[in-house]
Parts: C-alpha cells; structure tokens; sequence
C-alpha cells in the first residue's frame, strides 16, 4: 500500500489553486448536538464529491478540529445532495441559502459508503433546526 501523504507530512499545504464551486440542496434537515461524539477526522485532506451523491453536514466549535483529530462537540445540520461535484477542501467556506455556515474542518467516514460527513467549523455549534432550514435549501462550497 502506497504511503498516504497527508498524514506522513509529504503535503503540508493546500495543493490546490482553482477548483469550482460545489453545489448542493438540502434533502434532510437535523437538530441534534452531541458533547461527546468522539469523531475522528480522517487524515486527508480533501474529498471528491460525485454529482448525485448524498453527504452529511456537521458542525463544530473546537478551535483544533483538523484532519486526523478526534472532535467531541458536535451539531448536525443536515443531509445536502451534491447538483455539482467536485473537490471539497479543509477550509472551504459552506453557504446554505447564502449564509455562511462554516469553513471545512474535515471529514468523517464512519458512515461510508452510504455517506461522508463533512465537519464544519465556525464560532457556534448550531443545527439544522436552530438555523431554521428548509427542504430545498441550496448549498454551495466555495474555495476560499
């Protein structure tokens, strides 16, 4: 098996310098935190999206919510279908009806291949149902 680059410190940036935008609606909205949710983020850090596919969007507060981190504190926003694939990277910006919502933190694979999570960060843990989302609702991951 090929050594994987993120991790062993061959890839200490970002590589990417364009990519389009990713777009997506809202399929499932959620409303639940969790305090002790012990996800841990893969160590990659990007993930391609397919057109069609089905990703869940999280949330989290924790200043060191990285890839290859475990992160405790966690809200579930919803459920997104990707309309426009593409490569979603730490740090791009998630929009939801045109509101920024977070910047990308990591992802979590524990439910795959029925989906990837993306974990967001941003100042406050929120939820699909506090953020008073809606079936419909568009999606967009920017680079930023």
């Amino acid at each position: 098996m090929s050594k994987e680059p993120y991790k062993s410190g061959l890839i200490k940036k970002s590589p990417y310098i364009a990519k389009r935008e990713i777009l997506g609606e809202i399929v499932a909205i959620l409303d639940i935190i969790i305090d002790e949710r012990g996800m841990k983020l893969i160590d990659p850090m990007s993930r391609a999206l397919a057109k069609n596919s089905i990703c869940e969007i999280a949330i989290t507060d924790e200043e060191d919510a990285s890839p290859g981190k475990v992160v405790n504190h966690v809200g579930y926003i919803g459920f997104m279908e990707v309309k426009n694939g593409g490569v979603a990277v730490v740090g791009d910006e998630v929009y939801i009806s045109d509101r920024l919502i977070g910047v990308i933190a990591g992802f979590d694979t524990t439910h795959a291949p029925n989906h990837i999570t993306l974990l967001l960060k941003a100042d406050e843990v929120s939820t699909g149902g506090k953020l008073n989302l809606k079936i419909g609702n568009s999606v967009k991951i920017l680079m930023s």
